[in-house]
C-alpha cells in the first residue's frame, strides 16, 4: 500500500500539484453551481428546495440507518481488540498536546452552528415542539432533549468514520491522506484510477456544499451582531461583503499554515468560548443551569436508542426534515472537511483514545454550552416572563444570540466578544475547509502552494455567496442534506474497508507475536553475565555505530544472500547513522522488511548524580532497536552475536509467510 498517487507538478511562477480529473472536475462542478445560482437564483431556490424534499422523503430512512450505523461501528472499533491500535507506526507519539487537539477538534467540527443555534433551537423547539404542546415544562425538556440529541455524539461519530478511515491508512500504511485511500481494501489499485477520482470529486463538493453552509449560516449571524452593535444594514449585499472581507482574513491563516494559523486561532477560540460560557453561568441562573445540564444529559442517554431510529412514520411532519435530517445531511457533507483535518492533527494516537477523546470531549462541551445559552433562554421566557426573546427568534433566528444578551449585563461588550468569536470560527472554518478541499484536489499532498489553499478558500466563499443570493437559510439547508447523499454511500463501505483491514492487522499481530524470540548472547558459560552487562550499560552513538556496520550489516548481507540463492528478491540497505534494513520483495504480495534503527534515550535518573538537563543531554544513550513495517517492536539487539541477529531475522521472515499464506485461504 504504498503507490503514490496521480499528482503532477509543474516548474512554473505559479507551481502546481494538483491530481487534475479531481482538481478539474472539482472547479467546473463548483462553476457551474455558482452561475447557476447567480444568473437564475429564483429558479435555483425552487430546485435546491426541491432536492430537499425528494431526499427527505425517499431517503430519510436511510440517513437515520446510516447514522446509526457510523455510532455502533466507532464505538465497537473503541472498546474491542482494534482500540489498542496506533493511528501510525507502532512507536509513534501525538503530534499535539491534549488541549490544542481539543481545541482543533472542536473550532472544526461545531464552531459556527454552536454560536448560530445556541439560543435559537432551544427556543423553536419550545415554541413548535414535533410532538408536545407548545411553551409548556413538556415543551421545555422536549427542546433540550432534541437539542442535545441533534449535537450529540450521533455528529462526531459521522466525523469519527472518516477521520479514523484516513488516519489509519495514510499514517499506517503510508496511503495519501486522500479520501479513496480508505476504500483500498476493497478496491486494490483501482484507487488510483475513475474510481478514486469520482469519490474524491464526490468529498471535495460535500465539502465545499458543507463549509459554504456554515459560512453562510456565520455571516448571517455576523450581520445581525453588526445591525445589533452599529445599525449596519442587513441584506445580502453586505452578507456577500463580509464574505469576501472575512475569507481575505482567512487567507492570510491559510497562509501562516496548521501549527501556526489555524491552531492558534482555534486556541483563541476556545479562550472567547469559554468565557462566555463562565459570564452566561454567572450571569444566569446558575443553580437552574447546572441543575438542567444534569437532568438533560439524563434525558439524552435514557432516550438515545428511541430517538436514533425515530422517523416520525406514524405521525408523518415536516419538522424531521427541517431539523433531524438537516443536521444528519449536514454533519455528514461536512465529514470530509473535519474528518480529514481531526486525522491531520490525530496522528501517533490510538484507536481508543481517539474514540474517546472525538466522542467524549467535544461532545460534553457542546452540551454545556447548548444548556447554558439554551437554558437561560428558556428561563428567561418561562420564569422571567421575558416573551419578547420568543418572538425575536421566531423572526429572525439569527439574530437570536443578540437578544438574548440584552437581557444579560455587559450586553453590548458581550454581543461584541460574541461576534468576534463567529468572525473567528469562521476563519477557522474557512482556512481548515481550503486545507482539505486542496490535499484531496492534490492527491494527498500536505505540502502544496499556498495559493492552490486560497484558490479553493475562495471558492468556498463564493459559493456559500451564490446560495444565500439562491435563497438564503433555506438553500443553505437544501444544499447540505442533498449533496450529503452520495457520500453516505461511500461512508458505508469506508467502514467496511476500516473493517476489513484492521481484521488483516489482527491476524498478522497474532502471527508475529507467536513464538519465542532468540534469546540475547552468544551462549556458553557466563552467557547470562554479558547479558546482564548488555541491559545495564548504556552504549554512546559511535559504539551502536560501530557495532551495526561490523556486525549487523554482514548479518544482513549473509541473510540476503542465502535469499537471493533461493531466487528472492532481497536486498538490504541503509541510511548512514541512522537505519539499516533487509527487505523481501515478493511482487504483488506484502513485502517483507526488518531493520534496526539507532535510537536515542536518556539515562535513567537513578543511574545518575547530576540529572541537569544539559548533562542529561550529554549522557544520552542509544539502542539498536528492530522495526518492522508497522513500527517498532521496542527491543534492543546491541550486543547480540552475528548468528543470534540471523535467527531473529529468519523467525520474523518465517512469521511474514505464516501471515501471507493466512490471507491467501
Amino acid at each position: 500500500m504504498t503507490d503514490e498517487p496521480d499528482t503532477i507538478e509543474r516548474k512554473s511562477p505559479f507551481r502546481m500539484k494538483i491530481n487534475p480529473p479531481v482538481f478539474i472536475a472539482s472547479a467546473i462542478l463548483s462553476l457551474i453551481l455558482v452561475i447557476f445560482a447567480v444568473t437564475n437564483p429564483e429558479y435555483a431556490e425552487q430546485v435546491f428546495g426541491q432536492a430537499q424534499a425528494t431526499v427527505t422523503e425517499t431517503a430519510g430512512w436511510f440517513y437515520v440507518m446510516a447514522v446509526a450505523g457510523f455510532l455502533v461501528f466507532v464505538i465497537i472499533l473503541g472498546i474491542s481488540r482494534f482500540g489498542l491500535i496506533k493511528l501510525g507506526p507502532d512507536h509513534s507519539t501525538p503530534d499535539y498536546s491534549n488541549l490544542s487537539w481539543f481545541a482543533m477538534l472542536f473550532s472544526a467540527g461545531m464552531g459556527i452552528g454552536l454560536m448560530f443555534f445556541g439560543v435559537a433551537e432551544p427556543i423553536m423547539h419550545y415554541t413548535a415542539p414535533p410532538v408536545a404542546l407548545p411553551e409548556t415544562a413538556d415543551a421545555a425538556r422536549e427542546s433540550m432533549r432534541i437539542t442535545f440529541f441533534h449535537w450529540g455524539v450521533h455528529a462526531w461519530a459521522i466525523y469519527a468514520v472518516v477521520a479514523l478511515s484516513l488516519a489509519y491508512f495514510s499514517f499506517r500504511h503510508n496511503l495519501p491522506l486522500t479520501i479513496r485511500s480508505s476504500l483500498y481494501p476493497l478496491i486494490g489499485e483501482r484507487i488510483h484510477g475513475p474510481i478514486g477520482h469520482t469519490v474524491d470529486t464526490f468529498a471535495v463538493l460535500g465539502t465545499i456544499f458543507g463549509v459554504a453552509t456554515s459560512l453562510g449560516f456565520g455571516v448571517i449571524q455576523i450581520n445581525s451582531g453588526l445591525n445589533y452593535l452599529f445599525d449596519v444594514d442587513v441584506s445580502p449585499g453586505v452578507q456577500i461583503t463580509l464574505i469576501a472581507v472575512i475569507t481575505a482574513i482567512a487567507t492570510l491563516s491559510v497562509g501562516l499554515g496548521l501549527d501556526t494559523g489555524i491552531r492558534r486561532i482555534s486556541e483563541l477560540n476556545i479562550i472567547l468560548a469559554v468565557s462566555l460560557l463562565a459570564f452566561v453561568l454567572i450571569a444566569g441562573p446558575t443553580i437552574f443551569l447546572l441543575q438542567t445540564l444534569v437532568q438533560n444529559t439524563g434525558n439524552y442517554l435514557s432516550s438515545l436508542f428511541r430517538e436514533t431510529f425515530n422517523l416520525y412514520a406514524y405521525e408523518p411532519t415536516a419538522w424531521i426534515g427541517g431539523w433531524t435530517l438537516f443536521y444528519w445531511g449536514w454533519w455528514i457533507a461536512w465529514a470530509p472537511f473535519v474528518g480529514m483535518f481531526i486525522a491531520r492533527v490525530s496522528r501517533g494516537r490510538t484507536i481508543r483514545e481517539f474514540v474517546v477523546g472525538v466522542l467524549i470531549v467535544p461532545v460534553g462541551f457542546t452540551f454545556v454550552w447548548m444548556t447554558f445559552f439554551g437554558d437561560t433562554a428558556l428561563h428567561m421566557i418561562m420564569i422571567q416572563g421575558i416573551t419578547g426573546l420568543a418572538d425575536a427568534v421566531a423572526e429572525d433566528s439569527s439574530k437570536a444570540l443578540f437578544a438574548f444578551f440584552e437581557h444579560l449585563p455587559f450586553s453590548g461588550v458581550m454581543s461584541l466578544v460574541a461576534t468576534l468569536l463567529v468572525i473567528t470560527f469562521f476563519v477557522t472554518s474557512s482556512d481548515s475547509g481550503s486545507l482539505v478541499v486542496d490535499m484531496l484536489t492534490s492527491g494527498g499532498e500536505g505540502e502544496s502552494p499556498t495559493w492552490q489553499r486560497i484558490f479553493w478558500a475562495i471558492v468556498e466563499g463564493i459559493v456559500a455567496s451564490a446560495l444565500l443570493l439562491a435563497g438564503g437559510l433555506a438553500s443553505l439547508q437544501a444544499a447540505a442534506i442533498a449533496s450529503a447523499l452520495p457520500f453516505t454511500i461511500i461512508m458505508v463501505f469506508m467502514c467496511w474497508g476500516l473493517y476489513r483491514a484492521l481484521s488483516v492487522e489482527g491476524t498478522k499481530k497474532a502471527v508475529m507475536t507467536a513464538g519465542r524470540l532468540t534469546p540475547l548472547g552468544q551462549g556458553g558459560p557466563g552467557a547470562w553475565k554479558r547479558r546482564l552487562e548488555t541491559i545495564v550499560r548504556h552504549p554512546k552513538r559511535a559504539e551502536v555505530e560501530k557495532y551495526v556496520s561490523e556486525v549487523v550489516e554482514p548479518a544482513f548481507e549473509e541473510v540476503a544472500g542465502e535469499l537471493r540463492k533461493r531466487g528472492l528478491d532481497a536486498v538490504v540497505a541503509k541510511e548512514e547513522g541512522q537505519r539499516l534494513w533487509v527487505e523481501v520483495r515478493h511482487g504483488e504480495e506484502i513485502d517483507f522488511y526488518y531493520s534496526v534503527h539507532l535510537r536515542a534515550y536518556e539515562p535513567p535518573a537513578f543511574a545518575l548524580d547530576d540529572t541537569k538537563p544539559r548533562r542529561m543531554e550529554e549522557l544520552k544513550y542509544y539502542r539498536a532497536e528492530i522495526f518492522l513495517r508497522e513500527g517498532s517492536l521496542e527491543y534492543d539487539i546491541m550486543g547480540w552475536a552475528k548468528e543470534s541477529i540471523i535467527n531473529d531475522v529468519i523467525d520474523h521472515y518465517e512469521r511474514h509467510l505464516r501471515f501471507i499464506d493466512t490471507q491467501r485461504t
